[in-house]
């Protein structure tokens, strides 16, 4: 997944609202989101080749996704595993104790890495070393180039690595809320998925076997919930794919 937009604190009904992007080549096998597992239960994508997932949140009320990272860096332990390692967790601060411990035992290439409950929200990302970020009440923009402008520039494409900042950048802008007047979650998710397929903010990728595979959005805690939290998935890219209510919930 290459592009992940959270509201937290941010919205009037909500603690967590996300809306993410999945980019990835067009014939690695995936599943769509549905009860991921159930000790704790997790509504959550399935990577049908490793078995991992991107995105979802458990009963706990924790969400957690991950974007790739561009570093120079293999791992031998897929990523996806490592977002289902934190998906069992019961809190934020939980999940970032298993990230840790996580890096200090196995191999993963680059990862930006969010987790967020109602009381925290933080980043993680990985390139050799672990860095922590907290985020503050906000809209936030996580793409595979850093978070909230605080990009870099990955030497095989920095080109590439610019442009993806550029539309980080601009996405953040169309979805930042008036704290003095913060928008409904349905509202900010419904302009969330408007933003994801317009091609103006290029977040929505097609490419020669590669490009934005699906889209989903994440409520949890909101009015229009279904117990801890909602989901709604777009299974193809968002520009010409409608979001659907994922009927498993929490």
């Amino acid at each position: 997944m290459c592009t992940l937009v959270f509201a937290w604190q941010a919205v009037a009904d909500a603690p967590v609202v996300v809306a993410a992007n999945r980019d990835e080549a067009t014939d690695r096998p995936s599943e769509p989101p549905g009860l991921y597992q159930t000790d704790p239960q997790v509504i959550a994508p399935r990577d049908a080749r490793a078995g991992g997932t991107w995105i979802g949140y458990n009963e706990a009320g924790l969400f957690v996704g991950i974007t790739n990272r561009w570093v120079d860096r293999a791992g031998e332990r897929s990523r996806g595993q490592l977002v289902a390692d934190c998906l069992g967790a019961a809190s934020a601060d939980a999940a970032i104790d298993a990230v840790d411990q996580a890096v200090a035992v196995d191999s993963y290439a680059g990862f930006n890495l969010v987790v967020a409950d109602a009381d925290r929200a933080v980043l993680l990302e990985w390139d050799g070393e672990l860095g922590v970020t907290e985020f503050n009440p906000g809209v936030h923009v996580v793409v595979n180039v850093g978070a909230d402008g605080a990009s870099f520039e990955p030497p095989e494409r920095p080109e590439l690595g610019r442009q993806q900042a550029a539309n980080a950048t601009a996405v953040r802008s169309a979805l930042s809320v008036d704290e003095a007047a913060p928008p409904t979650a349905a509202v900010w998710r419904e302009q969330a998925a408007a933003v994801l397929g317009d091609h103006e903010y290029g977040v929505c990728v097609h490419g020669d076997g590669f490009g934005t595979r699906s889209a989903s959005l994440v409520e949890l805690g909101g009015e229009t919930t279904t117990g801890v939290g909602s989901y709604w998935f777009a299974d193809g890219p968002p520009c010409r794919t409608g979001f659907e209510r994922v009927e498993s919930s929490l």
